[in-house]
């Protein structure tokens, strides 16, 4: 396997596993398909509220009738920084933005773990990285990423005006960490999004999200 690939989550057993645990490191994971018990594609999304880094609560009833991105972000993950550092998750922000899209980006790690900054210091990662997202979403106790399965950073979410998901998974179809794969990349929730405004069905709805693993609680 060449190096920066996603690979599968290894398993663990024994003191293996508290070794893992207990180091904190990027996991670069690429999970397979699975039954999502609380959000399923064509249904309503969890409902949720946070704060964001200014302490301003965002619910997502309060965007009903507007289409909402949700980016499950880790700051230090190689792969979330694949797509930062080469402006192609800025650039599809901003691009949806501006049509009117409400983009989220929620960090689920809990205090202690990779990901995990105090609010000011997201703040400062976030112009570093030029970031274009409408607001970043603080969740350090899990709860709504467990609610929606979110698994890797990035992972990623489109929910319709009405409320209802319409695709969750990747961000592309190369689950690599090099910049260059961009170059043959399928943008899935780019495309989800001109297809959902073209009046068109996803054709891709669920795909296979990549990247490190989220670090919940516990």
């Amino acid at each position: 396997m060449r190096s920066g690939e996603a690979r599968r989550a290894p398993r663990w057993t024994g003191r293996a596993a508290l070794g893992a645990l207990a180091l904190g490191m990027a996991v670069a994971v690429s999970w397979p398909a699975a039954v999502h018990a609380q959000a399923n594609i064509g249904q309503p999304a969890p409902a949720f509220t946070l704060p964001d880094t200014k302490g301003t609560e965002h619910s997502l009833s309060q965007y009903a009738g507007k289409y909402v991105v949700l980016e499950w972000l880790n700051y230090d993950c190689p792969y979330v920084k694949k797509h930062y550092s080469s402006g192609n998750i800025p650039g599809q922000q901003q691009k949806w933005r501006d049509k009117g899209v409400v983009w989220l980006a929620i960090v689920s790690s809990a205090p202690g773990t990779q990901g995990y900054f105090e609010p000011a210091q997201m703040d400062a990662r976030t112009a570093s990285d030029g970031s274009k997202a409408s607001a970043v979403l603080l969740d350090p106790s899990g709860k709504v990423g467990r609610a929606y399965d979110a698994r890797t950073t990035p992972h990623m979410y489109v929910i319709d005006p009405q409320g209802i998901l319409r695709y969750m998974g990747g961000i592309d179809d190369k689950p690599t960490a090099r910049v260059e794969d961009l170059a043959g990349a399928t943008q899935l929730t780019d495309k989800a999004l001109e297809e959902l405004f073209a009046g068109k069905a996803v054709s891709t709805s669920s795909s296979r999200p990549y990247g490190c693993s989220v670090k919940y609680a516990g």
